[in-house]
């Protein structure tokens, strides 16, 4: 049985150096998660604030209609869908780096959700706030940046650790545009050596491995901002 554990290993991974079909689609795993994960920060930050000046002031409807619009479409299509459409349709007869697809795809998908979560941190801030600020001579603009967004921020970062894990294991259809990741870095040795269970067991270890990990750094964010609560 460990003979056959070993040749199967070999056959899968040592020879002709398959083993970089793994590690090269995991370095383009976590370079497409990582640009994603700041373009739906910066995106959803911006949808957050102009959809809850919205709700708090009334102002900007006809960007928070914008807003709702985009909300909208990308959460209520499938990520895949919207990759092949960013790849096949609206870069269909430009020659462009599949990573840069995958990152712009997995990123607008993301800020949708990442704006949810920062209109709700700020809609979870008592209007209080709103009252001290301008209290102390803040208009809405300074009280939004100095007084609510600090804590806003910090009520949601934990939330945004688990969105950046869920983003991580979402890269995994990028596959679709021919974007050799993780998944399909297993697929191709797969398809080389007609053994399905190896290669795959292994490309889901490595995922279950990131994932714990970045879930342990989540819960110790979450313990520490406990803690500075006391």
């Amino acid at each position: 049985m460990w003979n056959n554990f070993m040749d199967a290993f070999y056959l899968n991974f040592i020879q002709d150096d398959r083993w970089k079909y793994i590690t090269d689609g995991l370095k383009t795993t976590l370079t497409v998660t990582f640009f994603a994960v700041i373009i739906g920060i910066a995106l959803g930050f911006i949808v957050g604030v102009i959809r809850s000046t919205y709700e708090k002031t009334g102002k900007l409807k006809i960007l928070n209609a914008l807003c709702t619009v985009y909300l909208t479409v990308i959460r209520g299509t499938p990520v895949v869908v919207q990759l092949m459409i960013i790849y096949f349709v609206i870069f269909g007869n430009v020659k462009v780096d599949k990573t840069l697809v995958a990152v712009l795809a997995f990123g607008i998908n993301s800020g949708a959700y990442v704006a949810e979560i920062f209109r709700s941190g700020i809609m979870s801030i008592d209007n209080g706030q709103f009252e001290a600020g301008r209290s102390l001579g803040f208009n809405y603009t300074q009280t939004m940046w100095y007084i609510i967004m600090p804590q806003a921020f910090k009520n949601v970062l934990p939330t945004l650790g688990n969105e950046f894990i869920v983003l991580l294991k979402e890269t995994s259809v990028a596959g679709y545009i021919a974007l050799q990741d993780l998944t399909k870095g297993g697929d191709i040795i797969r398809s080389r050596t007609y053994s399905a269970f190896m290669p795959l067991i292994a490309v889901a270890i490595i995922y279950l491995v990131m994932v714990m990990i970045f879930t342990y750094f989540v819960r110790l964010l979450e313990r520490r901002l406990r803690s500075s609560d006391h």
